[in-house]
């Protein structure tokens, strides 16, 4: 394994969290509580691993890929990603908040900010999962972004005779 296979690595954690915050969500509403439970710790622990992983990346390349190709589709996948990195910074503080009431059997009030965490946490972990499809598999973006298929600068061109 190398630094380059973890945005992979990363995309498998989410959707792995997404199916945890998924199941987590039935076993609550069929009053399965443990379950729920069991589900919901490991939607967390998940999410650390990824968080860790997405860290280590980071940290470790330099590699930033852009999006630039096709040009028609970049407004809408930055809309995504912006979307997605503000309520990844607002669903960290949120899920703690959430974790610690249910953790002190505070039910009732775990229940109120859960209505808020689960389906910002649910949009940020698919949301995760659609960047890394996006920028990998769908629209598999050039090195340094810049599009394959661009001219070169008109002063980099050659002359015309």
């Amino acid at each position: 394994m190398t630094i380059q296979d973890l945005p992979l690595i990363n995309a498998c954690l989410n959707s792995l969290a997404t199916v945890f915050l998924t199941l987590g969500f039935v076993f609550i509403k069929k009053g399965n509580k443990e379950a729920h439970k069991k589900c919901m710790i490991s939607a967390f622990i998940t999410s650390a691993v990824f968080l860790t992983c997405y860290l280590i990346y980071h940290f470790n390349t330099e590699v930033v890929t852009r999006f630039v190709d096709p040009a028609w589709f970049r407004p809408i996948y930055l809309v995504i990603l912006f979307t997605h990195v503000v309520l990844a910074v607002v669903i960290l503080p949120l899920i703690f908040m959430t974790f610690s009431r249910a953790l002190k059997a505070r039910y009732e009030l775990h229940k109120k900010i859960a209505r808020w965490t689960w389906p910002l946490w649910m949009y940020v972990s698919v949301t995760g999962v659609l960047i890394y499809l996006l920028l990998y598999q769908i629209f598999p973006q050039p090195k340094g972004g810049k599009p394959d298929s661009a001219p070169p600068p008109a002063a980099e061109q050659p002359a015309a005779n």
